[in-house]
């Protein structure tokens, strides 16, 4: 009968509300990003305390639970993760709607995260207790396994191209140890800049690697950024659900790593994602398919990533341990209003969460409704969206989201940076996924691994610490498993390919793989990453013990695998220059450099834009550059009607945000000589 009472109460009309525009409220600002969850709850938790506790914590809990899963709209639509926990929906979710199929991937999404939230939320009601313990047993050893084997998917991003997809992961770990050292703090690879000593944003950097390049190649051509069925008006819901009954174990599986690896504290749906889709694709029948646009990849990543919800909860609220930062802020809101945290709160205060737990899973029920709601229109929105609009809005909603995070505009230059930076490198083959996971499981790495060898230094058995622990060994087991699994299934598959078949007695040879000839590029870059793995080795030596030496482990890491690059390609054969160019090449050519041209000039753009953002102000750098992308954008002489459109349309935009930021966020905006 209690629990009948707890469930009544949180199906009040006033909770039921909250929960509804928590939901609505969260998805709307994951979707955009750089505006994270923590900032969400970060900003409302004042609101919180004229609340009861339990209404208080449920509309915290909408919020949370709605704004990962938004993330996956912008993960989907414009292939930049919403939220750290999107970055494995990009794998599939994008690839699926530059097809025609994104409402279907939106669909599937909300689907999956329903299913995912659910299965996190009913483990936080049944298993809280004994699901906290597995979290005691997980020592620093443990976390940096765990960070290892998250790093693992990028050999099943990088079939083929795998030395190229671990030297993204070294980059990207070496991007994570600039600032002041997580143990020890050592101030590292900061050249003397104030800037840099806090690090580079994760969530800039995300914006950056993933959308930038994205923002670039869209100027480039008169081709729509997305394809879209234009007789096709179903919803695809029934499709969808019959897509996810096929995958009922996918989905079921993943929910349950989700929530493992959600109550882990530090871990978070980033690393569930990335387990639960490396598990997806190693026990898939066409593990081929995935980065293509398989659906079993967005199923896996977003019910993962979204079990992590209700599994975060259990160690911050039987332990006091809060797994991410939300459950960080939502810990403190609970503190403050007088809730004492532990193992006896659930009979201690029972009627408060019990009641906040039912209430997460309406939240999590309620985001079916408003994600097929939104789904509906927004892929078809964004779609349809002329360039000349769609182009400036993406590279504004990249600035507004990387300056909102800290208020900084050196965080926008950062941003800008890494985007050109991965922009160029994924044009030679070294893709954006790989540096992004390095950055983001860069911080647990290097505390696990220098917390333990800290610990097996000084009890003279530093291989025991890493090796010795059962938990670690199945860890590693299972990081080496999704490391060599794919490339094994690649190499017989080749195999096979080369091998002669008998077919009616006549012999038959199966084509080849086509032959893959030397890079110079590669080249260049294996010699570029080769200096830097030796100059950064070299800064390590003022460095203290315990700052040094994970970024001298990286930085060797990076030399041998740039080595093994060099001589990769030094083997291969030259390609013959091709003799004779056609008037159709010619013209080819010429296409060709007026896209670089544009390119060129988005660039000169979001450069200029970083740069005189805290000189001309929000407002007025943003609506200049507003226009300027407009103008790239525009490949026909547009009417006088049109450019009106455009102005008006870039001042609404701007304005609205300028005024979300300032008046509702209370986000600090840049001095300058204008406002």
């Amino acid at each position: 009968m209690e629990i009948l009472t707890y469930l009544l109460e949180a199906m009040t009309p006033f909770n039921l509300l909250l929960a509804l525009a928590g939901v609505i409220a969260g998805t709307v600002i994951g979707a955009m990003p750089g505006l994270s969850a923590t900032m969400a709850v970060a900003i409302l938790v004042p609101f919180t305390y004229t609340m009861s506790p339990a209404s208080g914590l449920i509309m915290l809990g909408a919020i949370y639970t709605g704004a990962i899963y938004g993330g996956a709209f912008a993960a989907i639509l414009v292939n930049t993760p919403g939220t750290p926990s999107a970055i494995a929906t990009t794998f599939d979710g994008f690839p699926m709607a530059k097809r025609g199929d994104g409402a279907l991937a939106i669909t599937l999404a909300t689907i999956a995260s329903v299913v995912g939230g659910l299965v996190g939320g009913i483990s936080l009601l049944l298993l809280s207790p004994p699901l906290a313990e597995v979290a005691l047993a997980f020592g620093s050893a443990e976390y940096f396994w765990l960070a290892v084997f998250g790093l693992t998917l990028i050999s099943a991003l990088s079939v083929g191209n795998t030395i190229k997809g671990l030297i993204g992961a070294c980059i990207g770990l070496l991007l994570s140890v600039v600032g002041v050292a997580v143990v020890g703090g050592d101030i590292r690879y900061t050249f003397s800049s104030q800037a840099l000593l806090g690090g580079i944003d994760i969530t800039s950097a995300i914006i950056g690697l993933y959308c930038i390049p994205v923002l670039i190649d869209l100027v480039a051509t008169k081709d729509p950024h997305l394809t879209i069925q234009s007789v096709d008006q179903r919803s695809h819901l029934a499709e969808a659900f019959r897509i996810t009954l096929r995958k009922k174990f996918n989905i079921l599986r993943s929910s349950i790593i989700g929530t493992i690896v959600g109550i882990l504290p530090g871990a978070g749906g980033s690393i569930a994602g990335l387990v639960a889709y490396s598990e997806a694709r190693r026990s898939s029948r066409h593990p081929e398919r995935f980065g293509k646009g398989e659906p079993d990849g967005l199923i896996a990543t977003e019910s993962a990533n979204n079990a992590t919800v209700g599994g975060g909860f259990i160690p911050t609220l039987v332990l006091g341990i809060p797994g991410t930062p939300p459950d960080a802020i939502i810990l403190g809101a609970l503190l403050v209003q007088g809730i004492k945290i532990g193992p006896t709160l659930f009979t201690s205060q029972g009627d408060v969460v019990y009641t906040f737990i039912y209430g997460l899973l309406i939240a999590t029920l309620l985001m079916l409704p408003v994600g097929l709601l939104l789904g509906r229109y927004a892929f078809k929105s964004i779609s349809r969206t002329p360039k000349t609009l769609l182009v400036p809005t993406i590279a504004f909603l990249t600035v507004i989201g990387s300056f909102a995070i800290h208020s900084n505009s050196h965080d926008t230059l950062m941003m800008c940076t890494l985007g050109v930076l991965g922009w160029v490198l994924n044009r030679y083959g070294f893709t954006p996924s790989p540096i992004v996971l390095g950055l983001v499981l860069g911080q647990i790495a290097e505390q696990g691994f220098v917390q333990t060898y800290l610990i097996g230094n000084a009890q003279g058995a530093i291989f025991e610490m890493f090796f010795g622990r059962p938990i670690s060994l199945g860890i590693i087991f299972c990081a080496a498993l999704a490391l060599f699994y794919p490339l094994i299934t690649e190499f017989l598959k080749q195999r096979k390919d080369r091998k002669v078949v008998e077919d009616n007695g006549v012999q038959v040879q199966v084509a080849h793989p086509s032959v893959s000839y030397r890079s110079h590029a590669a080249i260049g870059f294996a010699a570029l990453f080769t200096a830097t793995g030796v100059g950064a080795y070299a800064e390590t030596q003022n460095m203290s013990a315990m700052g040094a030496v994970f970024p001298q482990t990286i930085s060797t890491l990076l030399v041998v695998l740039s080595v093994i690059l060099g001589v990769q390609q030094l083997r291969r054969p030259r390609k013959q220059n091709e003799v004779g160019k056609t008037v159709e090449s010619t013209s080819i050519n010429y296409l060709s450099k007026a896209s670089s041209i544009r390119k060129l000039i988005a660039v000169l753009i979001l450069g200029s834009w970083a740069l005189l953002l805290p000189v001309l102000g929000f407002f007025v750098s943003s609506l200049f550059a507003f226009i300027a992308f407009t103008a790239n954008a525009t490949f026909e002489r547009p009417s006088k009607k049109e450019l009106a459109i455009n102005l008006i349309s870039a001042i609404v935009i701007i304005g609205g945000f300028y005024l979300l930021m300032t008046e509702v966020l209370l986000i600090r905006m840049p001095d300058s000589i204008f406002f």
